[in-house]
């Protein structure tokens, strides 16, 4: 079978490789359909991730058809359609004991520590699969597993109602935030720089304020009074985290999703004085079921997200296109159809 190889930073190969084996009776071969190409993804071909290792077959955004399953395997058939979970857990330490496997001790993610689904054949642990909802391509449904992410954050956020939420830029991962959150119910305002972002937001009756040209926490203050009770950090920048502790309000949660090794400033005065909760959001705790389940009903839309998809044949080219700086690329998906 066919597998994109990232041997190191910037060097991309399709190579030749054998298909992988069933090896125990809960395990299920997935022929790969489509697979997205994340920023993260973009970060290990760069070079710049702190946690991948190299040479790795990356690709987390993952969907197929199940081919075969071990003699085990009671919740999915050949041909059933599936998303595969990108975690892969230990169950024995401390955060998996807790119901928290998405930040086990040893942890694997599936593109990053592990091979990923860059492959024309995935084997993986029934656990790890979800049936895709009925009607939904597979370019599209590789969106789920962004949705997820945003999931996660607005469960360690605690959402509720009653919330006035901010987000802080409107990209990529600042999109299905606004999505999850307005599903909760929450006053939700969203800044970025990028005009078609913030129009995009708006469009979905999202308050929205342009940081250039405006004065954020002026902005905030005349929407809010005292500042967000939950702010989310979608940008990502050294600055972020201290911009984000001086606006949310007293008692406030700051959730931060960024993997920056650059040290961020943060007054610990600031924490302190407010009663600030600053937590991380790390990728998903069983939130595609939740997303699935949102889509089915009604309440969430993922389709129309993915604004290019190329033959996995030329999945280099895509990685190029990516890098050329186009602004007409949005979401690429790989299709192995």
């Amino acid at each position: 079978m066919k597998q994109l190889l990232t041997e190191k930073p910037g060097i991309l190969k399709m190579v030749d490789t054998e298909m992988p084996e069933i090896e125990g009776p809960g395990d299920v071969l997935v022929k790969m359909k489509a697979a997205g190409i994340c920023g993260s993804d973009m970060h290990i071909y760069h070079g710049t991730s702190p946690v991948a290792t190299y040479p790795r077959v990356m690709g987390h955004e993952i969907v197929g058809v199940v081919a075969e399953t071990g003699s085990g395997v009671t919740r999915v058939k050949p041909g059933d359609p599936v998303i595969i979970d990108q975690i892969v857990s230990c169950g024995e330490c401390y955060p998996c004991k807790i119901g928290r496997p998405n930040i086990c001790c040893n942890l694997k993610v599936r593109g990053v520590h592990i091979d990923g689904g860059y492959r024309e054949y995935v084997a993986a642990g029934e656990e790890a699969l979800h049936l895709l909802p009925e009607g939904l391509s597979f370019t599209d449904a590789v969106m789920i597993e962004p949705m997820s992410i945003a999931f996660q954050a607005c469960s360690r956020a605690a959402i509720t109602k009653d919330d006035t939420v901010f987000i802080l830029g409107a990209g990529a991962l600042g999109k299905s935030l606004i999505k999850a959150v307005l599903l909760t119910g929450a006053r939700l305002i969203v800044s970025d720089v990028v005009e078609e972002r913030l129009a995009e937001a708006a469009a979905l009756g999202v308050t929205v304020v342009n940081s250039r040209k405006e004065d954020l926490a002026a902005e905030l203050k005349k929407y809010t009074r005292w500042g967000p009770s939950v702010s989310i950090d979608a940008a990502g920048f050294p600055g972020s985290l201290p911009l984000l502790a001086d606006l949310t309000c007293n008692a406030g949660r700051v959730i931060t999703m960024a993997f920056l090794e650059e040290p961020s400033p943060v007054q610990q005065f600031k924490i302190t004085a407010k009663e600030l909760d600053i937590r991380g959001s790390r990728l998903q705790n069983n939130k595609f079921e939740d997303v699935i389940a949102a889509y089915k009903a009604g309440k969430l839309k993922i389709e129309g997200q993915v604004t290019h998809v190329f033959p996995f044949s030329q999945a280099v080219e895509a990685f190029k296109r990516i890098d050329s700086g186009d602004p007409g690329i949005g979401k690429i998906a790989l299709s192995f159809e």
